[in-house]
């Protein structure tokens, strides 16, 4: 399977910073050893499928979706609006929404039933935290997340779906899971797939992923790809953790 890079730009990059980004991109001859992906603030996902097509392998997303269809919620985006938008991916559940937006499980499983009935294809982020992992409850959360979210929904499509592991206290953080960490969680989330989806899922790994790390992580066949945080606002580092990927 072609690894999966995605390019989680959280609320940065200006007009300027996204002109930069293309131009030094453009630039670069990347070879298409990876599925490259990019989520951008929502304002700025028509001008970067814009730049994204013209450079022509970088595909573009979005970094949340509204939990209901319509109606009268000032400040969201409904999944009917990225449809016509023609994202290609949108992420639900990053740690940042559940903690600094205080998402609960149950909004989560929302978000996916609104993305899926629209056939939005969907990144999941699940996590622990720090004081989780201490009481090894790691398993016991990551399972929690995955069955709220997706064994409640009466719109399923499993192909539309990726995971990404993102160890909330690795995020941002600079401290990042050792492999053998990510190796053994992957395996699990793979294997609860299997019981309960009765699908293969790509399981992408996210939490200070650098271009220094990267290529440890990819070299793994548990591990489909990564989810990038700041490394992805720097062409170079985008385009090095691209490359790192094995041929």
């Amino acid at each position: 399977m072609q690894k999966i890079i995605v390019g989680n730009w959280k609320m940065n990059q200006k007009l300027s910073d996204i002109g930069a980004f293309f131009t030094e991109m453009s630039k670069i001859k990347m070879e298409l050893r990876v599925k490259a992906m990019i989520a951008p603030q929502s304002i700025h996902i028509p001008i970067l499928k814009e730049m994204a097509f013209t450079l022509g392998n970088i595909y573009v997303g979005a970094q949340n979706v509204a939990a209901t269809s319509n109606g009268a919620f000032t400040g969201e985006i409904s999944a009917e609006s990225l449809r016509d938008l023609e994202v290609d991916f949108v992420i639900i559940g990053h740690s940042e929404r559940r903690q600094l937006f205080f998402e609960s499980n149950e909004v989560i499983q929302k978000k996916v039933a609104q993305a899926m009935t629209h056939s939005l294809p969907i990144i999941l982020c699940i996590g622990e935290s720090l004081s989780e992992k201490e009481k090894q409850k790691t398993l016991d959360v990551l399972f929690e997340q995955l069955s709220s979210a997706l064994l409640n929904s009466s719109a399923v499509d499993w192909s539309q779906l990726t995971i990404a592991y993102e160890p909330i206290w690795a995020i941002g953080t600079g401290k990042t899971a050792s492999f053998q960490e990510v190796i053994e969680v992957h395996e699990k989330i793979k294997e609860w797939c299997r019981q309960h989806l009765k699908v293969e899922v790509p399981i992408l790994y996210g939490g200070s992923v650098k271009p220094e790390n990267a290529p440890q992580f990819l070299s793994s066949e548990l591990i489909d790809g990564l989810l990038v945080g700041g490394a992805s606002l720097r062409a170079q580092d985008f385009k090095a953790i691209c490359m790192s990927a094995p041929r």
